[in-house]
């Protein structure tokens, strides 16, 4: 197991600089990261980075086999360093926490096709929706939460419009 950044990267015969380097570090630090996080870690890393620079190396990194892009819907584009294998992901609606699971059934693809249409297929992707623990647990705390309401003089509550129903919206406008 070659530990050592650089020598992974001469080893694919990509050119070591030190933005590619800090682009790696970045996605091994924090998975499923995007791209405009990778450009801040990076910046606090070594200093100035276009973003095109990192998009650039990240676009090498991900053809060379170094780190994997995973693209949900509705979601950027994110990283991650864990390659090889065809691991899935959970995914929570609510904040957006992207977590790994190993793959449903085996080994790769680990799913199968009804119908295949003659295709060598190698990968299956999946992505589970839901919610996260601390989602739900924070959904649990608001709904048992006792409702509190402020305290107002008649004048207060005279003063406040009523909102009209549909029904006088509706009579106003005939």
């Amino acid at each position: 197991m070659i530990t050592d950044p650089a020598d992974l990267l001469r080893r694919r015969g990509i050119q070591v600089t030190a933005q590619r380097l800090a682009v790696l570090r970045a996605v091994a630090s924090q998975p499923h990261i995007t791209a405009d996080a990778v450009g801040d870690a990076v910046r606090a890393e070594i200093g100035a980075i276009s973003l095109q620079s990192v998009y650039d190396a990240l676009g090498v990194l991900v053809a060379e086999g170094l780190i994997r892009r995973i693209q949900p819907a509705g979601s950027p584009a994110r990283f991650e360093d864990r390659v090889g294998d065809n691991h899935h992901h959970l995914i929570c609606r609510t904040c957006g926490r992207m977590v790994d699971v190993d793959c449903a059934i085996g080994s790769a693809p680990c799913l199968a096709a009804v119908d295949d249409r003659g295709y060598e297929i190698d990968e299956a992707e999946v992505v589970y929706w839901g919610r996260c623990p601390d989602c739900v647990a924070k959904c649990q705390r608001s709904a048992s939460a006792p409702v509190t309401t402020g305290t107002r003089s008649r004048s207060e509550t005279r003063a406040r419009p009523r909102p009209l129903d549909g029904a006088r919206v509706k009579r106003r406008n005939n």
